[in-house]
């Protein structure tokens, strides 16, 4: 599997035989121009939707017509299985900011866990049926989201192999959100990869979690 980060909360991942999902596409200049990503030009299979603001559900803008993955349940996209899990987009059960869905995904003998805004850490009924995670797309700037030290605690709690934070302060982002070395200070599993695409290989998982910080493609 590639995995690519594209920007913000919008990852492309594209499967060994080639089906490609796009997560959380954001709309450039939305918020008043606080979201300064480019636009996703890239072709899909499908999208996922993790809740209804604009700077995680822009799929009308996507070239072709790509499969649109929405809320909860199971969902089966050429030879990729997606799961999608039922969280609140806050501490207060979604009574602030609404819900938010967290989506699985089987790819390649790997199992990825896209986080979209999760406000909340989740607690046992749910990390039960998430199962464990190799790959954990997590956000951590907190304000709108879980912070860096609740992303520590979900990191632990699934099990994740591969943590890589996402949705926090970078120069093409003016949300009032932390940055990521909140998320990587005091660690020593961290490294920054350099780029915006690596490859994960199901035989190649780290023994111990890492985390990775990729650079945004746009």
């Amino acid at each position: 599997m590639k995995l690519e980060w594209l920007g913000h909360s919008a990852f492309l991942l594209t499967a060994d035989g080639g089906t490609r999902i796009v997560t959380d596409p954001y709309k450039p200049g939305c918020f008043d121009g606080a979201v300064g990503y480019g636009p996703i030009r890239e072709t899909c299979d499908a999208v996922t939707v993790s809740h209804d603001h604009d700077d995680h559900c822009a799929w009308q803008a996507l070239p072709g017509k790509p499969q649109v993955v929405r809320g909860a349940g199971e969902f089966t996209v050429k030879d990729m299985r997606i799961a999608g899990f039922d969280t609140a987009h806050d501490e207060a059960g979604g009574t602030k900011r609404g819900r938010n869905t967290v989506y699985r995904f089987t790819i390649d003998g790997l199992r990825v866990l896209h986080c979209g805004d999760l406000g909340e850490e989740p607690g046992p009924e749910l990390v039960k049926a998430i199962g464990p995670v190799d790959v954990l797309l997590v956000p951590v700037g907190g304000h709108f989201t879980i912070d860096a030290a609740q992303a520590h605690r979900v990191s632990a709690a699934l099990g994740a192999k591969v943590i890589i934070p996402m949705h926090y302060k970078t120069a093409k982002l003016g949300f009032p959100v932390a940055g990521v070395d909140d998320f990587l200070r005091g660690r020593d599993n961290a490294r920054r990869v350099g780029r915006a695409e690596v490859e994960i290989r199901a035989e190649g998982l780290p023994a111990r979690p890492e985390i990775w910080v990729l650079e945004h493609a746009l």
